[in-house]
């Protein structure tokens, strides 16, 4: 080994070495009684939806008389093949199943300081978020930033905060929810899924009024929180149960994309007809139970790898700032989009995504926005702690 070699392996050494025991002492100090899988559940279902948007959103540059624009574009509406990207990418079911499960768990009968304490937990993240863009906003106006460009940074920005609207509304329902599943078990998600039903068949089969929709935003993502409370009072032990749900899901995902019309994305493009997740449909709940029945089959095979410190200490950083992650990381590929800006039209960031090669370019980007997303969430998450 060369002098100058020996000295690069002793640091290389020296980083793991500390890393290692970082690991180590938050594996310690993890209380016994915690259960690490359903940690490794939340994350996985936060790295799902951060990496899709990551992938199926474009910033695409171009030019207008008032100067360059900036307009979102997905390369799923250019090469509909990519479909199955969103079947991976998209999981908020997974994490409405495990945002039921843990309300349950956590719900004592104190109804009012319960709510107050997880309320607080949500606002404040997005106070921050709020806070920020504001007047970043005022700036890109009195900049002369063409308000096209700004509308489309804005919604790309302020687009997470549906989700949390929803699990708010959905985690003050949480009582009457509980009482639901005491006495009807996991077969109470069978109202909900039925009122989804009746909305699309409303608004697709019988041409009803398209505002019908938004009665499944509730609806339909109630079915895997309340999935999630009979999780945590034992109605979906045993792998049999998951096991038809994971199979009967999928089966009534797929009847519904071949024979009954519904899209193959499970997450919205540009310039579709019908979008199945924004107000999600029938096909977006049936694919969140064998969502949610894979979960629940992968629990003990997670719960085992949690127990090694090194993987347990990636999934306990993520779940102590979840909010802070989801809730940034538009604002970390906006910023690294809008930067590329100097360089022009820059491959995978600011092209059109029409070819296959843009795919490839789109993989090269995604560690620099983990990169500016790791800043944000360095400068932030000490805010979601409170």
């Amino acid at each position: 080994m060369t002098a100058l070699a020996q000295p690069r392996q002793q640091g290389r050494q020296s980083v793991r070495q500390q890393v290692s025991r970082f690991a180590r002492r938050l594996d310690a100090a993890t209380p016994p009684h915690r259960d690490r899988a359903v940690d490794a559940l939340r994350a996985l279902a936060i790295a799902g939806v951060i990496g899709g948007h990551w992938l199926v959103t474009a910033l695409v540059s171009g030019s207008s008389q008032h100067g360059t624009t900036l307009s979102d574009n997905s390369p799923l509406a250019s090469m509909p093949w990519l479909a199955p990207l969103s079947w991976i990418f998209q999981t908020l079911a997974v994490f409405f199943l495990v945002g039921g499960y843990a309300a349950a768990k956590s719900y004592k009968g104190e109804y009012l300081p319960w709510l107050r304490k997880r309320m607080v937990r949500l606002a404040r993240p997005v106070a921050a978020l709020v806070a920020v863009w504001i007047p970043v906003t005022i700036g890109m106006l009195l900049a002369g930033v063409p308000y096209a460009t700004v509308h489309t940074i804005l919604f790309l920005v302020i687009s997470p905060l549906w989700f949390l609207g929803v699990y708010a509304g959905l985690t003050a329902l949480t009582p009457f929810v509980i009482k639901l599943v005491r006495r009807f078990g996991a077969s109470a998600a069978i109202f909900p899924a039925s009122l989804v039903a009746a909305a699309d068949l409303l608004r697709f089969g019988l041409h009803g009024p398209s505002w019908l929709g938004w009665i499944n935003l509730p609806a339909g993502w109630l079915v895997p929180y309340l999935l999630g409370i009979a999780w945590a009072r034992g109605s979906l032990s045993g792998r049999r149960v998951p096991a038809l749900m994971l199979a009967g899901g999928a089966a009534a995902t797929a009847a519904l994309i071949a024979w009954a019309g519904y899209p193959a994305s499970m997450v919205g493009v540009n310039g579709a007809h019908i979008s199945n997740l924004n107000p999600p449909t029938l096909a977006a709940v049936t694919f969140g139970i064998a969502q949610c029945g894979l979960a629940l089959l992968l629990r003990d095979r997670l719960a085992r790898l949690m127990q090694r410190p090194l993987a347990w200490a990636g999934i306990a950083l993520v779940n102590l700032s979840a909010m802070t992650l989801f809730l940034w990381h538009q604002t970390a590929f906006v910023t690294v989009s809008s930067l590329g800006l100097l360089a022009g039209r820059v491959p995978g960031l600011l092209t059109a995504p029409t070819a296959p090669l843009w795919v490839a370019e789109r993989l090269i980007w995604l560690p620099v926005f983990a990169l500016t997303l790791a800043a944000l969430w360095a400068a932030f998450r000490r805010v979601e702690r409170g």
